[in-house]
């Protein structure tokens, strides 16, 4: 068969075919697009906290490892000398028993968290510290400044920045309670002048808090005797001037026993539970918490 030849007539008949045609849109409406942006921000909202909660999850996940370093280091540290570090030496408001004078300024005010130094693998940066002199003492300075990790909560806002000069320390050690009596005696696992042994902690280590958070504490710096503290409020509730429980983490803070296990403490926590935790030899009764 021949084809047909294409003819004026078949031009015209295709331009009118593509004439009505209807015409096939690319794009939104505005009621559209505003309704696509609702679902979007709706989606937003509900995805943003869960993200923060995974990332909160992560860093107290972290500040727990720290802790548990800490616990490792602090056993290290016994085993090779028999005792725990104390709390702090020559703390400057307490008294020389060689003079039974305050030790004021001359006192070299050293942490206990200077004394782990070498049982953390931090070795090097121990021996940078001339521990003859004082925590603030010129010699001393450049090694003061150093920055650690391990004693750094990653929740902390204010995780790298120095304090006076000197590395943070988001972890004190525990001097005792001031919730259900004076502490005097101090009460605590970490003391001033004073290195206690497993012997000593007669409340039973996994009942005994040696070392916890206080990451609001402006003056705590690793080298500076001044984070070691005795709880007085309820956890997250102490005042800003005061040493005590506190971590920017939602609900509690962690605590690292005296076994080595860290946990995580309530804000909810009764209070005289908190007490019992944070005293060696009290003869207390803990409960679970």
């Amino acid at each position: 068969m021949v084809g047909r030849i294409w003819s004026s007539q078949d031009d015209r008949v295709l331009r009118e075919y593509r004439w009505f045609q209807p015409c096939v849109r690319c794009g939104f409406t505005l009621v559209e697009l505003l309704v696509v942006i609702a679902i979007i921000g709706l989606l937003t909202s509900l995805l943003l906290p869960a993200v923060q909660a995974a990332r909160e999850a992560a860093r107290r996940s972290a500040c727990t490892n720290n802790l548990r370093q800490i616990g490792i280091g602090l056993h290290n540290y016994h085993q090779a000398l028999g005792c725990f570090p104390p709390g702090g030496i020559e703390h400057r408001s307490m008294i020389n028993p060689s003079t039974g004078k305050p030790y004021g300024m001359a006192g070299r005010q050293l942490a206990w968290s200077l004394f782990l130094l070498p049982y953390v693998e931090q070795e090097p940066l121990y021996r940078k510290v001339n521990t003859n002199k004082p925590f603030d003492a010129p010699e001393n300075a450049e090694a003061a400044a150093t920055i650690l990790p391990l004693y750094i909560c990653p929740s902390a806002t204010t995780q790298r920045e120095l304090r006076q000069g000197r590395g943070p320390c988001d972890y004190g050690g525990i001097y005792g309670e001031r919730i259900t009596s004076p502490n005097n005696p101090p009460k605590g696992a970490m003391l001033y002048d004073r290195a206690l042994t497993v012997a000593d902690i007669a409340d039973g280590t996994s009942n005994t808090l040696i070392v916890s958070e206080d990451s609001d504490f402006r003056d705590g710096q690793w080298i500076n005797g001044l984070n070691v503290f005795d709880q007085a409020y309820a956890i997250n509730k102490a005042p800003a001037f005061e040493n005590d429980i506190r971590s920017k983490h939602p609900g509690g803070a962690n605590g690292l026993f005296t076994d080595a296990s860290v946990r995580f403490l309530k804000e909810t926590m009764d209070l005289t539970v908190l007490a019992a935790i944070c005293t060696r030899a009290g003869g207390e009764v803990v409960s679970e918490f």
